[in-house]
């Protein structure tokens, strides 16, 4: 894949600004006029700063700096900022949609898992892509050649490669990459570099067979700290831990009645009365959540004091039960999940005060009982106006209403990249952030 990054998309990028080897647009009309190159490079830049550290490195400008650039911020430019920077700027709409083509075949395959069927499709695909690529900038003329390096050709043994070692990620450099960084500091002696490098790799294969050998061990032969989570772990909640800023926030009536709107949904057996009179005067209020398992951190904009040179990881992805007939009275209530994008404001700890039971569950037997603590979110919605659902890219305009929902809606951090007066929504998370719906459980 480093070939991709490195060559592929390198000179793709020389062909749009008339830099490539002293080749000029021929038949064709592919450049991209400089200032409109240089505009597109002002909006990578300026995007950095909406667009979370957990993504990578911050995007460089495209136009002017040319020493930022690596595997990692070419790939990451390419998947996600190119779609949305690109679009309209062609002069034909024909090589913005051969641009995204390459787009979705190269996220295909940086897939976790893929399927045979899939492979086969790519097959297909990067052929289809290279033919075009031919006609587009090859033109089939001779004195053009040198638009065909072999890197295009490269493109179709992908599939081939994958049958035969697996998934990209499991073959891609920046494993090895990594692990030469992990070397690096093992160079104890200027004399004698290779014999520390042979003893540090020794050491290590050593300690990770005695690991194998005695799994107890394992901790007190790991050469890094063991990470450990932190931070506000509320009963019933063993996705998330929230994270200072902590404050204790006063309940007017305002936020009230919206926190009252939200139990609604999950104490269905209780009247709206009840639950308005079970929240206390005060809640407890948090500026973080964490996401358990290697999961994001988000940021709640009430909370957050942002820096000069900081980026933003308020803006989420997600997911809620939505009744599909609501528009209908007399129709039963369908509930479908949907996926929504916003911004998280503020994150709620509720400890709501002995709750009466409704009339229908009501009996001599059933004494009142202390819930469960509640987290909520108060997130205001991004105006979705039009969406790629193929490269899952959402832009909007302007903000919605905001919507108190349960912590564990929250799906995922997203980032956002500014652009002609609009945002693009990506997201990064593909399939692995979804949300399951389980069967209602009872909330007495």
């Amino acid at each position: 894949m480093h070939l991709i990054w490195e060559n592929l998309m390198k000179n793709l990028m020389q062909l749009w600004t008339g830099q490539f080897k002293e080749l000029d647009c021929g038949s064709g009309d592919y450049e991209i006029e400089s200032t409109v190159w240089d505009a597109i490079g002002a909006a990578s830049a300026e995007s950095g700063s909406h667009i979370p550290y957990v993504f990578g490195p911050r995007p460089p400008n495209v136009a002017s700096n040319k020493i930022s650039w690596t595997a990692d911020t070419r790939s990451f430019w390419t998947q996600f900022m190119a779609p949305v920077l690109l679009d309209g700027r062609f002069k034909q709409r024909r090589y913005y949609d051969h641009f995204v083509a390459l787009v979705k075949l190269l996220r295909r395959c940086l897939q976790f898992e893929i399927t045979a069927g899939e492979v086969a499709e790519l097959r297909t695909g990067f052929q289809e892509w290279v033919l075009t690529y031919e006609e587009y900038y090859y033109q089939y003329d001779p004195e053009r050649l040198s638009a065909c390096p072999v890197t295009i050709h490269a493109l179709l043994h992908i599939a081939d490669s994958i049958t035969t070692t697996g998934p990209v990620w499991a073959t891609w450099a920046f494993l090895m990459e990594r692990y030469c960084g992990i070397l690096q500091p093992a160079i104890r002696s200027r004399r004698f570099p290779y014999s520390s490098l042979n003893r540090h790799v020794l050491d290590r294969a050593r300690l990770t067979q005695i690991k194998l050998i005695y799994p107890n061990a394992r901790s007190q032969l790991c050469l890094t700290a063991v990470k450990t989570e932190t931070g506000r772990r509320v009963p019933g909640y063993d996705t998330c831990i929230l994270l200072p800023t902590h404050t204790r926030t006063l309940v007017d009536h305002a936020l009230r009645q919206r926190i009252t709107g939200a139990l609604c949904t999950r104490f269905k057996s209780v009247t709206a009365h009840a639950l308005r009179q079970a929240i206390p005067e005060e809640v407890d209020e948090w500026g973080k959540v964490r996401i358990l398992n290697d999961g994001d951190t988000i940021r709640a904009a009430a909370l957050d004091t942002p820096g000069e040179d900081s980026r933003d990881a308020t803006f989420v992805r997600y997911e809620v039960l939505v009744d599909q007939n609501a528009r209908y009275r007399n129709l039963n209530i369908v509930l479908q999940p949907k996926t929504f994008y916003g911004r998280l404001l503020r994150i709620f700890e509720i400890q709501l005060s002995v709750i009466a039971p409704g009339p229908a569950n009501r009996t001599p037997s059933s004494p009142p009982q202390l819930p469960p603590p509640v987290v909520l979110a108060a997130i205001q919605t991004c105006h979705i106006e039009r969406s790629n659902n193929d490269l899952d890219i959402h832009y909007y305009t302007r903000m919605g209403n905001t919507d108190y929902v349960d912590i564990t809606t929250i799906q995922c951090v997203v980032g956002r990249v500014k652009d002609r007066g609009r945002f693009a929504i990506i997201d990064r998370s593909g399939s692995l952030a979804r949300a399951l719906f389980r069967e209602d459980e009872s909330n007495d």
